[in-house]
């Protein structure tokens, strides 16, 4: 994988294509990235106690790191 944690990267495909972001964690076993803020799914939480109840969890699931591409960001020289 070229991509590591913390790079900021560029989303090719998807739902999320053309969003931006940072690498929040890189399973290069699976060949997964977390970017933070894309692929943003709702998962349903069952109540753990009776007096608790339900609720809705926006989670960021990993992609496929060949759908992200890293960004770069060149530095401008100031002309004198």
């Amino acid at each position: 994988m070229k991509v590591k944690k913390g790079d900021n990267v560029i989303v090719l495909v998807g739902k999320d294509k053309g969003k931006s972001g940072k690498i929040l964690t890189a399973l290069p076993s699976k060949n997964l990235v977390v970017v933070e803020g894309i692929n943003i799914v709702k998962k349903h939480q069952k109540s753990r106690k009776s007096d608790q109840k339900g609720q809705i969890i926006e989670r960021t699931m990993p992609i496929h790191v060949s759908n992200v591409k890293i960004s770069v960001n060149k530095k401008k020289k100031a002309k004198k």
